[in-house]
């Protein structure tokens, strides 16, 4: 019996390209495979791979959204009036960019503190031979043991990835924190990680969502601020990103620090392309207000990575962040384990002083009728009081008995 191979899938940011080609929302092409909107995102962000039918009904939507574009040659622009975002030539004219569909990104990657640097166990094969898309982080290399992938993974992107997450939140404990979290959530699911087609993207989603997360306003490690920086050049560039909204700073940091293009941009912060675009110049038209010097996004992309050089940012040891990895799992297993044997008991205890027979409430209480009122005493009569007197005054010669007297 022949197991019959999955469907083929283009790469992740051609899925998006075919939605938003066939003017599909996350949420409508969900409902025609079957899956909900996160699923589709995160199948566009390249994080997951759709598995069984779902692949299958997936596969046969990009192939049927995938047919029109190909028959026609290029893609028919909407009427003006129409669109839901701005018109993509306009769009690239405004951000320095060619057009849509082009191989070149907005501002080519420069050796800076955003560089990653090369795996120990890099491929014998040329640098120029493969393909761009394909240099940008180290695969699951055959051979290798999973702790060793994940050390050179690590190794790969750790330093460069703590230098932009400081620029996302302007804290160096935060900073080595977040890509320390990042690296043990990989290590947890190291499986789907090393099967990704991303993995440098994976971790570094992770760790821009927990650098950002608004919870560690509360903590009191992160109430007071930080020292300044000494620059007064460096520290004004470092206000002006801290005072952007975070989705617009992390755009910003993708596209003009690291150099993904707006399509991979959008992915990885999973918003539309005309919204990410909308944010990019909201960015830099901050930046270029507060900074006139910065308005040219080169310049912007070197006065980042100079920035992020400045502070002598260092990430923790490979074998520590899979120790730390393993140590909470552990952890939350022990407490789960605890929770449910609490649980057990409570549920033992509550068997065994349950009572075994049905007792029937009380019934409330009936009105008897028929029966007089109860009446108050009223004033003693003259022979009454006689009577009273008498008693007492035979009450106190002595212990006789009081005889019925004839009267």
């Amino acid at each position: 019996m022949t197991r019959r191979s999955a469907a083929p899938l283009p790469p992740p940011g051609e899925r998006r390209r075919l939605r938003e080609a066939g003017s599909l929302t996350p949420a409508q092409l969900a409902a025609r495979v079957g899956v909900s909107a996160g699923a589709v995102r995160a199948w566009e962000s390249g994080r997951a791979t759709p598995r069984g039918r779902s692949r299958e009904a997936y596969a046969k939507l990009l192939a049927a959204l995938a047919e029109p574009a190909a028959k026609a040659g290029a893609r028919e622009s909407a009427p003006a009036g129409l669109r839901e975002g701005p018109d993509p030539a306009v769009v690239a004219v405004r951000l320095k960019e060619p057009v849509p569909g082009t191989r070149h990104g907005p501002v080519a990657p420069e050796p800076s503190a955003f560089t990653q640097t090369p795996p120990p166990s890099s491929p014998s094969t040329p640098a120029a031979a493969v393909p761009p898309e394909e240099q940008d982080s180290p695969g699951p290399a055959s051979g290798l043991t999973p702790a060793q992938a994940f050390d050179a993974l690590y190794a790969f992107c750790a330093p460069a990835l703590v230098r932009q997450t400081y620029l996302l939140t302007g804290r160096r404990d935060l900073a080595r924190e977040s890509v320390e979290q990042a690296f043990q959530r990989a290590w947890e699911r190291w499986p789907e990680v090393a099967r990704d087609p991303d993995p440098a993207g994976w971790v570094r989603a992770a760790a821009h969502e927990w650098a950002l997360s608004p919870w560690h306003r509360y903590r009191p490690r992160y109430r007071h601020p930080e020292p300044p920086l000494s620059d007064p050049s460096d520290r004004a560039l470092l206000e002006v990103l801290l005072h952007l909204p975070p989705p617009y700073r992390r755009t910003l940091l993708l596209h003009d620090g690291i150099g993904l293009g707006l399509p991979d941009t959008a992915a990885e912060t999973e918003a539309s392309t005309p919204a990410t675009a909308g944010r990019l110049l909201y960015a830099r038209e901050t930046v270029a207000t507060r900074l006139p010097d910065l308005s040219d996004p080169r310049v912007l992309h070197r006065r980042l990575a100079e920035l992020a050089s400045t502070e002598r940012l260092r990430a923790a040891e490979p074998p520590a962040v899979r120790d730390g990895s393993e140590r909470r799992a552990r952890s939350w297993t022990r407490a789960a384990i605890a929770f449910t044997a609490a649980l057990i008991g409570a549920t033992t205890l509550a068997l065994c002083t349950a009572p075994t027979g049905y007792e029937p409430p009380v019934p409330p209480g009936e009105t008897v009728r028929g029966v007089p009122p109860r009446v108050a005493p009223g004033p003693l009569s003259e022979d009454q009081r006689e009577l009273r007197s008498k008693l007492r005054e035979e009450l106190l010669h002595g212990p006789e008995r009081l005889a019925p007297q004839p009267r």
